[in-house]
């Protein structure tokens, strides 16, 4: 279905089902309107990628970098200088993970957690492994670090039922998945800087844009997160411990990095036939919409103007 101000049009033909289309989707379309009063395509165009700045252009750093690349280029030959530009950027790395779910018992899944913290450290690996462990430049958590079903225990439970009450209920809150977090991130902060997503289980906002996890609740972590501007205005730098926005549009040694924290792309699942979840994000980037499906089935608050 092609729907702009004017009405809806119904688009059919074979060339339809080579591309992965969703609603919302922004593309333009050539056939012609059968008697049916449908139309029949023949070819699809789609706005594909966006072309994307080089490395360094968008931080400000760039120009601490270049100079420091024409000290070096003035000691060394050609050849040395070829073969440095080409190493340099080539052995930094990004980890990503997601859906930690986190809870607040000490039971669960605590043990996978404490290998990917050796893991990330490099405590329990090889010699060979902690050398590519040790080209991790960053570590971005990609939403959904607490679980949505934090404490199923009965004492906690019943704890619950006895100060049941209208209104806020401070008894309900369950403090021990933050707190194991928090541990887990102050863990890993002196080794490797964090960005930190919200996603659908995370305590942010339930519409899309999420707003970040308040600093306040990682007492531990939040010492290594970046001081506010101190002018109006200012840029503010990312610190070891970076909580941001979901969606967020960072910058990571110099690559310019684009993110969700997965609902965008759970949301847009359920539309599409397949189970490639990566051709799925390549379809968002050649579509440039990062949530086409919001706010319609995504979202439980209308926006405007917001992708």
């Amino acid at each position: 279905m092609l729907e702009d101000e004017s009405g809806r049009l119904r688009l059919i033909g074979p060339r339809l089902a080579r591309e992965m289309m969703a609603t919302g989707c922004i593309i333009s379309v050539m056939g012609t309107e059968n008697a049916n009063g449908d139309f029949e395509v023949i070819d699809v165009r789609l706005p594909d990628l966006a072309p994307q700045p080089a490395r360094w252009a968008v931080s400000e750093s760039k120009t601490a970098i270049e100079s420091g690349r024409k000290a070096k280029k003035q000691k060394t030959s050609d050849d040395d200088e070829e073969m440095g530009e080409a190493r340099v950027g080539s052995g930094s790395k990004i980890a990503i993970i997601s859906g930690l779910g986190i809870t607040g018992s000490n039971a669960g899944h605590s043990l996978q957690i404490d290998l990917l913290l050796e893991y990330l450290l490099g405590e329990a690996l090889d010699p060979a492994s902690q050398s590519h462990t040790a080209q991790i430049s960053r570590l971005i958590i990609a939403g959904n670090s607490l679980a949505l079903n934090n404490d199923t225990s009965d004492s906690f439970n019943n704890t619950r039922k006895a100060h049941k009450k209208y209104g806020y209920d401070s008894s309900s809150y369950n403090p021990a998945p933050t707190a194991h977090l928090d541990d887990f991130l102050a863990s890993l902060l002196p080794s490797m800087p964090v960005t930190l997503i919200p996603g659908a289980s995370d305590p942010a906002n339930v519409s899309i844009p999420q707003q970040p996890v308040h600093a306040a609740m990682f007492p531990h972590a939040r010492a290594y997160a970046a001081n506010p501007p101190s002018v109006e205005g200012d840029k503010k730098e990312p610190g070891w411990f970076d909580a941001v926005t979901n969606p967020w549009e960072g910058e990571v040694e110099g690559w310019r990095v684009l993110g969700t924290g997965g609902q965008n792309l759970d949301d847009l699942y359920k539309y599409v036939e397949g189970e490639d979840r990566v051709e799925m994000m390549e379809n968002l980037c050649r579509w440039r919409c990062i949530a086409p499906t919001a706010p319609d089935t995504l979202c439980k608050f209308s926006m405007l103007g917001v992708f």
